[in-house]
């Protein structure tokens, strides 16, 4: 069961006192007593770009901690009371169940659905939102975040604006590396545990295979297994895609049955504890297993 999908006075109140001063476990911010605005970001990659847009201005906190599976996350009493703080809230509606509920009850005003301004991926179930993986759409949601931002702190819109123009150069850069690397890859289909990387095969020219559809912890049937054993043989696809903070079995198990191999693939959901990269360390090394997979020369 999520927790706190609803929460009662008694316990908001309480909550209140127990993040007076203090940010959520696993964020990287300032403390809630500094005065620049106060950001929270639903996980990994919209704190990455709430931190490359606000800078030193603004102070961040991301409620997914490093390690745990932003699809399930359940939110702790003095998580939802962050979001009711917050001059911020930055997520993805449909994307983490309980986080919707937080932010329609406690910051309704004050919160942006990322993908609002991006065209989205859809299929059988519905929206795609792992938009993050294509950084052209991590440039957009940079220039929503500076444009909110602007309208938060005034005074800081030029920093604002200057910093989302930095992020927009770096991820111009990054789609550069990935349009150069994957030019020519000998294997267009992508074949992944889930159907987390729509955009980035799109971007880049692949077709994504995913074992299982947009929930990592669906079971895919024995008939979908079939079918992707049949794309591996017919398209002579040598690298299946595991993630990392997903049970890597159901993709190994296939990888076994047709001779291909098994390599992970980063969904950039979130950092793995006591991480030292970031979004743009974790897709060049994302690159760099894409050349190899996909017999790129």
């Amino acid at each position: 069961m999520r927790a706190l999908r609803v929460l009662g006075l008694g316990s908001f109140l309480a909550a209140l006192t127990l993040v007076s001063g203090c940010t959520s476990p696993g964020s990287t911010s300032a403390t809630w007593a500094d005065t620049s605005p106060k950001v929270v970001a639903a996980f990994y990659p919209l704190q990455y770009a709430a931190q490359q847009v606000g800078g030193t201005n603004v102070s961040v906190t991301n409620l997914t901690q490093p390690g745990v599976e932003p699809h399930d996350l359940e939110l702790s009493a003095a998580q939802v009371a962050e979001i009711s703080q917050a001059d911020l809230v930055l997520y993805i509606k449909g994307f983490q169940p309980a986080v919707d509920d937080a932010v329609a009850q406690q910051a309704p005003d004050r919160s942006i659905d990322v993908t609002s301004a991006l065209t989205l991926l859809t299929g059988p179930d519905g929206a795609d939102p792992h938009v993050w993986l294509n950084p052209a759409n991590m440039s957009k949601i940079g220039s929503t975040i500076a444009d909110r931002l602007a309208v938060i702190e005034p005074d800081k819109a030029a920093a604002f604006a200057k910093n989302s123009d930095t992020l927009t150069t770096s991820m111009n850069a990054l789609s550069k590396k990935y349009s150069a690397g994957l030019a020519t890859c000998k294997t267009k289909s992508l074949v992944v545990s889930h159907d987390a990387f729509g955009y980035l095969a799109k971007a880049f020219g692949f077709t994504q295979v995913g074992i299982s559809g947009l929930n990592p912890e669906a079971e895919p049937s024995p008939a979908r297994m079939r079918a992707v054993a049949e794309v591996i043989k017919a398209s002579n696809v040598s690298t299946i895609y595991y993630e990392t903070l997903v049970d890597p079995k159901v993709a190994q198990t296939i990888a076994d049955e047709t001779g291909a191999t098994a390599v992970m693939l980063d969904p950039l959901e979130g950092l793995a504890p006591n991480s030292t990269g970031d979004y743009v360390s974790v897709m060049k090394a994302n690159l760099a297993a894409l050349k190899k997979g996909q017999e790129c020369s």
